[in-house]
């Protein structure tokens, strides 16, 4: 078993060649938000920026994509019709997928799910999305809701999975909650050997699988129970996967980039941690 340390990080980050062009470090394509969590996306988009991919786009639900528009100069928003995600919007964001992809030379990846509600339409629009898409993706948060019981849309695709302990029961029917480290470790390998893919199973020590290799990734605090770490973390694997990683080193790096930054801000905040501490914290991790 592998055990993520710092040096992980020299597997991602090398110096940048002086004649580096516009999009040679990605695109990464945020899918998300709605009615209620509009700084899901928004979240995901800045961590995945302080982890290195040139550009984000943020596709969400009009009122979403309006609101996160005003966080930041940095942000691209796009508005979707509707006041949720729903199949009338999946001619668009497979527009804007192909068009990412033909700027980048295929140099991007898609985050999906966070706070985009999981009612049947949108659950609908999330699975001809993923059925059309050959990008690498993570799965995240709502969308893992949607493939629970279609799993054969994901299936061998080596896409990263980003479930907590309940959204991994949702995904596979198994409740491991009161399991030991150990056996917590073996029904995650076997899940992702099943799914042909990368899981992360999300908690105070992350467990990361492709079904061959398992890593253990110990960085972190339990400052990061707050809501939007989980969003962090998709959008710095995301981040690592436009700029050409695959998802199972993606899956490491970004856990112990999270955690680090979660420890970082965890010591200036303590209980009054934010998402948006850890997203200013990750600089610190990736520059050691």
């Amino acid at each position: 078993m592998i055990k993520v340390t710092k040096n992980i990080l020299k597997k991602i980050y090398h110096p940048r060649p002086e004649n580096a062009s516009k999009y040679n470090y990605g695109i990464l394509i945020v899918i998300g938000g709605g009615e209620f969590y509009t700084g899901s996306p928004a979240l995901a988009a800045m961590a995945g920026f302080r982890a290195g991919v040139d550009m984000v786009h943020i596709l969400a639900p009009e009122r979403a994509a309006n609101i996160i528009a005003s966080f930041s100069p940095n942000l691209a928003t796009f508005g979707l019709e509707g006041k949720w995600l729903n199949k009338d919007n999946l001619s668009t964001l497979l527009l804007m997928t192909e068009s990412a992809e033909k700027v980048s030379h295929r140099k991007a990846a898609v985050v999906i799910g966070g706070g985009v509600g999981r009612s049947a339409q949108t659950k609908e629009a999330i699975l001809e999305y993923l059925k059309e898409v050959s990008l690498p993706v993570v799965i995240d948060a709502d969308a893992l809701h949607a493939v629970a019981g279609n799993l054969d849309v994901i299936r061998g695709k080596n896409w990263l999975l980003t479930p907590h302990l309940y959204e991994f029961f949702v995904l596979t029917g198994k409740k491991i909650q009161e399991l030991s480290l150990v056996d917590k470790i073996k029904v995650v390998q076997e899940e992702a050997r099943k799914l042909n893919c990368t899981l992360l199973l999300k908690g105070r020590k992350d467990i990361i699988s492709n079904g061959s290799d398992v890593a253990l990734n110990e960085a972190g605090t339990p400052y990061l129970t707050v809501g939007g770490t989980g969003d962090t973390l998709a959008g710095i694997c995301g981040s690592l996967m436009a700029q050409g990683a695959d998802s199972f080193l993606s899956a490491q790096a970004g856990a112990f980039i999270n955690g680090k930054a979660g420890e970082i801000a965890g010591k200036r905040f303590g209980s009054s941690l934010l998402a948006t501490d850890l997203v200013d914290c990750i600089s610190q991790v990736i520059k050691r």
